[in-house]
């Protein structure tokens, strides 16, 4: 490939495959597309206008925006001359914002609009450091991004090519402050050459070309995302940004992407959704429904079925799936899935309905990707996140956790040394805290994070993530954390579907007003216990649950227990839980 700093994609980009609509945002009720040569001129304007305001090689810029142009176009900007692009979760606390300035040490900040403008101004309240913000919105009183560029004129743009020559491979393209579970954020530093491995690495895997529409709304703060937008980029795809989370479903029918990218849990709603659809049906329209629904669950990749159920299948993708595929656009030909699990129920069901979901596996400290699940049948299994991309190295240490070598690995979290010694070995092995094993020989396969594993009274592990997971395939069950660690036996707290559930009380007579009533409902407890009995008969003994706890409200990013990325902060909720988790236990000898 002729790119060996991510801004070179651009060019590249260019040169071989030009688009009317390389990005794309709807404003106003109206899709709005720029071309890869106005991708490419805003980029150099705010080049130059970031030169103007002092910006050099190595300054921090952060960036807190929903997905939309504005994002790349400053991106892009920044890395022609060597500056180093802070993207923050739009979502975290203004206390996080004020961390990750603070330790940044960040020069301006652009943010999207009114709402975080006025976050990014209190966080930026006690800092040393006078702190210019943009914004992309126009605000009264607000200094607007398009007004550094508007007098930028063309002949200047030879200025940039002395710093942009100056960028190397080797050079810190972003640091990315991940959240995690536990502690302060930790700045992941990323280089050009990381991203880039990872961009050419995927290149070949990619089942769509420069004819394609992409569809994006996963946070481009987000390593996962910012990596497949590179490699849109690349590939020549056009990308369409959501409006928003809410409008996903409008938005689709309307863009007929081939592609996106999505973390479980978003599938997971769309096929409750479906489901809950099809339960709504009358007479022959819910038989043929549920008969579809139970095919596509007994599906198996590279696998011949026999004629009787190949024949069944082609029906049901004739009758049902042809509404599924139609509802997500009716052009999608993969979707990519990572950051979690994903049930296998969900990649059988919409393998047999043509959708074919590719899961992955990576961290934000491996630019992200590890291993992925190939679009083809022969390189592809469910239930594993697919053999390793080219040029990755992996290994499994002795006590079961996943170490990776290569061009993919960070450069280190900034100013913690400390921590970088801890996750990466002398060898140059990145220890991932997760534990997993290889199926077939190449398909790797993740168990459980290593840091929630946890050891029952009785000496037994429990690994709770793949249970819940489990847990979660059923209808009456939205949310789970298991709990146990120490104790004689697992419990758990689960969040109802709290939707599909007040359904079922209608159906059954039970008077419901709220999520609070609902949860001290006998009868509602009684039937998610038959659930929870029913999974507990696919685990041994010592990991059935033998208590559960039902809450009134779902674990949620705002109420600090969620990470951005939707993982479960486990100290927060035992904390929070703390009664009702040792209510479980009274008595307990």
């Amino acid at each position: 490939m002729n790119f060996h700093r991510v801004f070179d994609i651009l060019s590249y980009q260019i040169n071989n495959y030009p688009k009317p609509d390389a990005l794309a945002s709807k404003v106003n009720g109206e899709w709005i597309k720029h071309s890869s040569e106005q991708y490419k001129l805003i980029a150099d304007k705010l080049s130059i206008a970031l030169l103007d305001l002092g910006i050099r090689k190595d300054d921090k810029i952060a960036i807190i925006s929903q997905n939309r142009p504005e994002w790349n176009f400053v991106d892009m900007g920044l890395q022609q001359i060597g500056a180093i692009s802070v993207p923050v979760y739009p979502t975290v606390t203004s206390e996080d914002y004020k961390f990750i300035f603070n330790d940044s040490e960040a020069k301006l900040i652009f943010v999207a609009n009114l709402e975080l403008y006025q976050k990014a101004i209190t966080a930026t309240q006690g800092l040393s450091a006078n702190i210019k913000i943009f914004s992309f919105d126009r605000i009264e009183g607000v200094p607007w991004w398009k007004d550094l560029i508007e007098n930028v004129p063309q002949s200047r743009f030879g200025e940039i090519k002395p710093y942009s020559d100056a960028v190397k491979p080797e050079d810190i393209l972003t640091i990315i402050y991940t959240s995690g579970t536990t502690g302060l954020p930790k700045g992941v530093m990323l280089t050009h050459s990381n991203l880039v491995s990872n961009v050419s690495a995927a290149m070949p895997l990619m089942p769509v070309n420069h004819t394609c529409r992409a569809f994006s709304f996963l946070p481009l703060c987000h390593v996962y995302e910012r990596m497949l937008n590179y490699l849109y980029l690349a590939v020549g795809l056009s990308v369409y940004y959501a409006e928003s989370m809410d409008t996903i479903s409008d938005n689709l029918k309307e863009v007929h992407p081939h592609m996106f990218v999505t973390v479980p849990r978003l599938l997971e709603k769309v096929y409750d959704k479906i489901v809950a659809k099809g339960s709504e049906l009358t007479g022959v329209k819910k038989v043929l429904f549920f008969w579809a629904l139970d095919l596509g669950m007994k599906y198996e990749l590279d696998r011949n079925m026999g004629i009787f159920y190949n024949i069944q299948l082609k029906l049901a993708n004739k009758l049902i799936f042809s509404k599924w595929r139609e509802a997500l656009g009716g052009n999608v030909k993969v979707i990519v899935s990572g950051g979690a699990a994903l049930q296998p129920r969900l990649a059988k069901v919409f393998s047999a309905a043509q959708i074919i979901v590719m899961e992955g596996y990576g961290l934000t400290e491996t630019s992200p990707v590890i291993a992925v699940n190939r679009y083809e049948e022969i390189n592809r299994r469910i239930g594993t996140v697919g053999p390793l991309l080219d040029g990755v190295e992996v290994k499994i240490a002795p006590d079961g956790e996943i170490l990776s070598r290569g061009p993919h690995i960070m450069k280190g979290y900034y100013k913690r040394p400390d921590l970088t010694a801890e996750a990466i070995d002398s060898e140059g092995w990145f220890h991932t805290g997760d534990i997993g094993e290889f199926v077939e020989g190449k398909f790797l396969k993740i168990t459980d994070r290593k840091k929630e594993l946890f050891k029952t009274s009785g000496g037994k592990y429990i690994a709770p993530g793949l249970m819940e997971n489990k847990f979660k395939e059923s209808r009456f069950i939205e949310q789970i954390m298991i709990v146990g660690d120490g104790r004689k036996f697992p419990a758990a707290l689960i969040v109802p579907a709290f939707a599909y559930v007040k359904d079922w009380c209608k159906i059954k007579g039970i008077n419901v007003t709220d999520n609070a009533s609902l949860v001290k409902e006998a009868e509602v407890t009684q039937r998610i216990q038959k659930e929870v009995d029913d999974i507990n008969e696919s685990f041994a003994q010592y990991e059935k649950i033998k208590k559960i706890t039902l809450l009134p409200q779902e674990f949620t990013i705002d109420s600090g227990e969620l990470t951005p990325t939707l993982k479960l902060k486990r100290k927060v909720i035992n904390a929070k839980y703390a009664k009702e988790i040792e209510q479980m236990y009274f008595g307990e000898s």
